[in-house]
């Protein structure tokens, strides 16, 4: 089997630590879950989601049952993680650990997956951040997580990886609202759009702003557009411009080694 193909950062390259954000290439999937669909929640067939999550493990050079990830709810919940998650799905946005050989997973199809690890401390984690997690602190609860097994904030290196750009992600007025509501501040993060009615929001940047808050100041974006960009990446955003039935899920992971 080759080698997957995936991106890394030069800021989570880091002694003892391992990470990867996986494209949607390289795995088993057909059709619309073509091909490296991770989602079990999809209606993928269940054991190609199987062969594609052990394929991402088998890239850390871990068996599949060494994965770990949420039942994801957009929600500002981190869970510690000491062993593999094989089948179990707890409900959370986030999985911290401090354990050799777990693999720390997040998955999206446009929402914002953040690894982050302190390399002295040994605690990395792998979160999901949608714009009603990220507003609600799904960033700043890893981060608290992670301080609560030995992590300090101002040695923790956090990178979010593909999810939908700037360019890409046109909401309303209401949705504009809902963030003004929480802080006037949030504001910024918004650029008009075609029309009057529409602005354009930039997610990636929100949540590094969250980071920056909750005391990461060593964070970066990847830099890829998932809604952008069909031959590397699954979107929801475009599945549903489509009218697509549904849509596969990208793994953004990291490992202690």
């Amino acid at each position: 089997m080759n080698p997957l193909p995936v991106l890394t950062s030069p800021r989570l390259e880091l002694p003892g630590i391992r990470h990867a954000f996986f494209t949607r290439q390289g795995g088993v999937s057909r059709g619309l879950y073509d091909s490296l669909n991770v989602g079990r929640g999809s209606s993928d067939e269940a054991m190609d989601v199987a062969e594609n999550r052990r394929r991402c493990a088998g890239h850390f050079d871990r068996p599949g049952q060494a994965l770990s990830t949420c039942y994801q709810i957009h929600s500002a919940t981190a869970l510690v993680a000491q062993a593999g998650g094989g089948g179990e799905r707890p409900q959370g946005d986030a999985v911290v650990t401090t354990a050799a050989g777990v693999v720390c997973g997040a998955l999206a199809a446009d929402c914002a997956p953040i690894l982050i690890a302190d390399p002295m401390a040994r605690v990395v984690a792998a979160a999901h951040a949608g714009w009603k997690g990220a507003l609600g602190g799904i960033a700043e609860a890893t981060v608290a997580k992670m301080a609560e097994l030995g992590a300090e904030p101002s040695r923790m290196v956090a990178v979010v990886g593909p999810c939908i750009g700037p360019a890409s992600y046109e909401v309303g007025l209401e949705f504009l609202a809902a963030f003004e509501a929480a802080d006037a501040d949030h504001a910024a993060f918004f650029e008009p759009g075609e029309r009057d009615d529409k602005r354009m929001f930039d997610l990636p940047a929100f949540v590094l702003s969250r980071l920056r808050s909750a005391g990461v100041t060593a964070c970066e974006w990847i830099g890829a557009d998932t809604c952008a960009d069909e031959t590397w990446f699954f979107s929801n955003r475009r599945a549903f411009r489509r009218g697509e039935a549904d849509f596969g899920r990208l793994l953004s992971a990291i490992v202690l080694e």
